[in-house]
């Protein structure tokens, strides 16, 4: 956001809770067309509020998706997960992926890593405490916990007591601002790549505009500006891979997907 969105955002919410007999939608529209508050600011508000009625489960990378190490791995071998998959801390577990005991940070492998191999300490000696949450917890709390704690990853934890999965603070606050991609992220495909067969693979991130002028449509949304977001504000959700959404003559199928955003659409013509 810009330098003192912030404090227009506060002065934004103040006004608008005045007009108590108004929905909210209908409040940030108003606000947003009488010039009080940024749309990009709308969004972010709308996210905000919206943390309390999702859940971890909604945003963790699954069990079996988690980049970990057994704790009694070498720590060269964890500096090798460290810097194939780009993370900078790596959960540590004990026998299997429900017994997680710690947290490696790659920082605390440099010193050791210099050492000499018979002098290196072993993984659960430079480990710090493993943080556990209910995968039930609401994000709002979450973002609390992390913020108080200052911790940046949490292991969600099923009814059972077992692993489901794994959150990190950056999780959470792409859905407030959006993804947030840094040098480690893989390069995105195309915005839009035409198939042998007529369909087109669409980035999600392609803005309405753009979808608009190529497929002949008037997509509009006060919330958000890329077509992977209107499809996900018409579902009032993430979409799973599959999921179609007819748009005038046009047909958008969800192609890939994770719990955080639409990455692909396959569009073709409606049936």
């Amino acid at each position: 956001m810009d330098e003192g969105s912030n404090g227009t955002i506060l002065s934004a919410i103040r006004n608008l809770f005045r007009k108590a007999d108004s929905p909210l939608d209908e409040m940030f529209k108003d606000a947003v067309a009488e010039g009080e508050i940024k749309s990009d600011d709308v969004r972010v508000l709308q996210n905000v509020i919206d943390l309390e009625d999702r859940h971890v489960s909604e945003i963790m990378i699954p069990r079996p998706d988690i980049i970990c190490a057994e704790q009694d791995s070498p720590l060269a071998e964890v500096a090798e997960l460290i810097i194939q998959h780009g993370h900078s801390r790596i959960p540590i577990y004990r026998d299997n992926r429900d017994h997680m005991v710690g947290v490696v940070h790659a920082k605390d492998i440099l010193g050791p890593l210099l050492q000499p191999s018979a002098d290196q300490p072993l993984v659960t000696g430079i480990m710090r405490p493993v943080h556990f949450v209910p995968e039930t917890t609401n994000l709002k709390s979450l973002l609390h916990d992390m913020q108080s704690r200052k911790i940046h990853l949490a292991v969600a934890l099923d009814e059972y007591g077992g692993t489901a999965g794994l959150v990190t603070m950056e999780d959470v606050l792409e859905q407030i601002v959006g993804e947030i991609g840094d040098e480690y992220d893989s390069l995105r495909p195309e915005d839009v790549q035409e198939l042998p067969d007529g369909s087109q693979i669409v980035s999600g991130r392609v803005s309405l505009d753009e979808i608009n002028e190529r497929f002949g449509l008037e997509l509009n949304s006060e919330l958000v500006e890329s077509i992977g977001g209107h499809i996900s504000e018409l579902a009032g959700r993430i979409p799973a891979v599959g999921e179609s959404f007819d748009l005038g003559e046009w047909r958008f199928q969800v192609h890939e997907a994770d719990a955080k955003h639409i990455e692909t659409l396959r569009v073709l013509r409606a049936e």
